[in-house]
């Protein structure tokens, strides 16, 4: 039986932009194309673990609108349990991303009918029943993470966040994390300690395990580090022609979550995650388009 992963998280209609360099203040930078594309850490993170061979239990909230319908849409086609996802007055969530020709980019986000996650049914026994694993983001009210971890603990399925974006995250929460993965800027945040390179992250990491039993500190180009429980390491990065490297890190973290639910050693799950992320940043058309509303 394939393992069941549980995602509590946001759903974002992207619009993503290509451009010659990211505008200054002030600047308008004409752009050589866009096209949109499904988005939101959660929504992201739930098409990996899919693609990864994970039975896929979704929670979420969308506007009732037609971006909301094409992401919706977009999850039952992977065949996603998409049956918790809530309606909410305020409009869907959306984010526009200006990518580079180096393949970065920056981004802003309007998290909309995201802000609405009602925590209350969270505690539906039903929705962790099987299941191995919980994936958090922080694109969600807190509060909804905090129900969600708890009741995800006491139906004893490993909870995973991915802290990102980075904000001060309550002890309760943390006391509840079996897994915490951050990118370099998040990490340099979260423990004090600089990101540069796998020797860097790998400090970083340790110094999370104060916080968390498991830090997992992916740094990019340079690879990944992990520290906690299951021992500590480093892995260099795959080596591929970088595209685009918007939605790597959901596709490492929902990957991770769906091989390390399924029984793999940590090691082996970061290696089948760092693989999935590369193939990601080197062909990211190919991911998750939601389709024209």
């Amino acid at each position: 039986m394939p393992p069941i992963v549980v995602v509590v998280g946001s759903l974002h209609y992207d619009i993503l932009l290509e451009a010659p360099h990211l505008p200054a203040r002030g600047e308008t930078v004409t752009g050589q194309s866009w096209r949109p594309k499904f988005g939101g850490k959660g929504g992201n993170q739930a098409l990996a673990a899919r693609a990864a061979g994970a039975e896929v239990r979704f929670v979420g909230c969308t506007g009732r609108d037609v971006f909301g319908r094409a992401l919706r849409a977009r999850l039952a086609a992977a065949g996603i349990d998409a049956d918790r996802i809530a309606e909410s007055e305020l409009a869907t969530g959306i984010s526009v991303a200006i990518c580079e020709p180096t393949g970065d980019y920056g981004a802003a986000i309007v998290s909309g009918a995201n802000l609405s996650l009602d925590p209350d049914g969270l505690a539906e026994p039903a929705l962790w029943r099987g299941a191995q694993a919980l994936v958090l983001q922080n694109e969600i009210p807190e509060t909804a993470n905090r129900a969600a971890a708890t009741a995800a603990r006491r139906a004893g399925l490993t909870v995973i966040l991915n802290a990102a974006p980075m904000r001060h995250m309550a002890p309760d929460l943390l006391a509840a994390v079996d897994m915490l993965i951050v990118n370099a800027v998040e990490a340099a945040a979260q423990s004090g300690q600089p990101v540069g390179d796998l020797d860097t992250a790998l400090a970083a990491a340790r110094a999370l395990t104060r916080q968390v039993p498991t830090a997992i500190v992916t740094a990019g180009g340079a690879g990944v580090a992990w520290a906690g429980r299951f021992g500590a390491g480093s892995r260099p990065a795959e080596r591929v022609p970088v595209v685009s490297t918007h939605g790597a890190g959901d596709c490492f973290t929902g990957t991770l979550a769906a091989t390390h639910a399924a029984g793999a050693a940590l090691a082996q799950a970061i290696a089948q995650a760092s693989r999935a992320a590369a193939r990601h940043v080197a062909a990211p058309a190919d991911y998750s388009s939601p389709g024209t509303p």
